[in-house]
């Protein structure tokens, strides 16, 4: 016996899937995701931007900075007071601090459960910040620089 062992490939230890099965299942990730580019993008555009932002955070956190236009709303109180504060016409897209959190996900279930079309913000309220975009906080509006290694430095976006 040599002692030689084969090397597992840990990228491609389970094989990808097809090229069919991989744009399905990414097509069903875009109608359940939106990204905090997009949603400033469509935010800035003025006008309706055709759905409303969601801040499922508890009211500390909302006071520390939220996302200016929100509607704050904690996901413990989405099935006793969503009738009163959102259309269900208007999609409604989810945040919560970060992607280390799944509040927005809660969220998002919670109003989906109601009947609301739903959509998650990925990178939440963190990347918001963290990309530059303006925030509101119990002391007024707020805005940090870019952070150069979640937003590009000198363009309007990332261009993906």
């Amino acid at each position: 016996m040599s002692g030689t062992t084969t090397r597992v490939n840990p990228v491609l230890r389970a094989a990808p899937a097809t090229p069919a099965e991989a744009a399905r299942h990414f097509r069903a990730s875009l109608a359940f995701h939106a990204d905090v580019s997009d949603v400033a993008a469509a935010l800035a555009a003025g006008g309706d931007p055709g759905f409303a932002v969601l801040d499922s955070r508890s009211t500390a956190s909302w006071d520390q900075g939220h996302i200016p236009g929100a509607v704050h709303l904690p996901t413990a109180l989405i099935p006793e007071q969503a009738e009163q504060l959102l259309d269900r016409a208007v999609p409604v897209v989810t945040y919560c601090w970060g992607p280390g959190c799944n509040g927005a996900t809660r969220a998002a279930l919670a109003l989906a459960e109601l009947g609301y079309q739903v959509k998650e913000m990925l990178g939440g309220f963190e990347y918001w910040a963290r990309e530059g975009f303006p925030y509101e906080t119990w002391q007024g509006p707020g805005h940090r620089t870019a952070d150069p290694l979640t937003a590009p430095v000198e363009a309007d976006n990332c261009g993906c």
